[in-house]
Parts: structure tokens; sequence; C-alpha cells
């Protein structure tokens, strides 16, 4: 199976309009974040997906724990699919799904050790994908996403292949690894920011490359 394709780090109508010219189903948008590359204002978020066509994939990165937050949040956006990048402190998946029973539920779990792989296994029976990560919400100032690392694709493969729903796999992507993390992990999705930009813009000849080593699987 080809990897669907996310584009994440979407700061503008004409980069969702590449990154969807070039292969993406999906595209991610960043609110705000204690740390990390490409937020954008709630209002962007909601000009960018409201001008992206069916069937792609727009998805609201939220770091907010709470379930009514996180349903805020949303209202505010009215993305397709809610990307919750930390773990859920207040309430339920179950009470989220019946709040926006037509909103996709993504979690993301930071790929740290063996207990990231129970965590993600107990979720995976609760939301429609996970993604994983190579952030740490352990330090200080919390790192929820958009390190440019690579964590162990080991573990990711466990999870993938025990997961309860799909895998997207997120994490220091680049052109030149990810056709390796394909064959390693094979997740039903692949994540990329900061592997196709420069200087933090999208970098139109890194993202052709990019697409085309994910959808030569």
């Amino acid at each position: 199976m080809i990897p669907r394709i996310k584009i994440c780090c979407i700061k503008s109508v004409e980069e969702a309009k590449i990154a969807i010219s070039l292969g993406a189903s999906a595209i991610g948008l960043v609110a705000k974040m204690p740390s990390g590359p490409g937020p954008i204002s709630d209002q962007l978020i909601r000009e960018i997906a409201s001008s992206v066509p069916p069937p792609i994939a727009t998805f609201l990165l939220t770091c907010e724990t709470s379930v009514a937050e996180i349903i805020k949040h949303h209202q505010r956006t009215q993305t397709n699919t809610i990307q919750i990048v930390d773990a859920l402190a207040e309430g339920t998946y179950a009470q989220l799904r019946e709040a926006l029973p037509s909103v996709k539920i993504v979690q993301v779990i930071h790929v740290i050790d063996k207990n990231s792989v129970k965590e993600a296994l107990r979720i995976s029976e609760s939301v429609d994908a996970i993604l994983l990560d190579s952030g740490n919400p352990n330090l200080q100032i919390k790192e929820l996403g958009g390190t440019g690392r690579v964590h162990n694709w080991q573990l990711s493969r466990q999870i993938r292949i025990n997961s309860d729903c799909p895998v997207f796999l997120a994490g220091g992507l680049t052109p030149e690894n990810v056709r390796q993390a394909i064959e390693e992990v094979g997740p039903f999705g692949i994540d990329v920011c900061s592997g196709v930009r420069v200087n933090g813009n999208l970098d139109i000849q890194k993202l052709e490359k990019f697409c085309d080593e994910v959808l030569r699987s």
C-alpha cells in the first residue's frame, strides 16, 4: 500500500494548493504551541481549511488537553480533522466524538520508550488514527512536534503492527530517509514539516522529491 502524504505546517492558501498538487492527501495547520515551527492564527487556519477541496483532510493541530477547549478550538477553525498533540487530560474521546460526530480524531503519540508503545495501543481503540512523532511533552517547555528529529522506528513498527487504527509516521522525515522509514515501519501515512522547508518556507524541489519517494513505493 502506498502511504498517504500529509504536509504539515501549512501557512497559506498557496502552500496548501502546492502541497495538494504534488500529491498530499492531507495538510496540517498548526495552532498556537508552546514551542516548534509553523503556528498560525485560528482565523488563518479557518481560511485555509475552507479553501481546500474534498476529499483532502485538513488537520487542526491543537495543544488543548480538555475536550471542552478542543471543541471550542474546532469551532473557531472548522477543519475536518483534529490532531491532538498532547495527552488528553480532561474528558474522553467518546465525548469529543459525540460532540463532533463528523470530525476525525487523531492522537499524537511522542515515541520515547516502550511506555509509548503501551500508550499508543491503548489509545488506538478510541481514535480514528494515531500519529507517531518525536516530541517530548515531559520537558519544562513541552515539545509537541516539529522537532526535526527521528525517533526509534522499531518502536513505531511495533505500534503499527498492533494498533487498532491507522498509523501516521512523523519526526525528522526528509526526501533522503522517507523511503527507509516506509520500509521499516509500514505506516498508513507519512507526515512531514521541516524536511521539505528551507528557512521556514515550503521548498517545491524538496517537496517534489519527497512525494516522489513516497509515491513510488
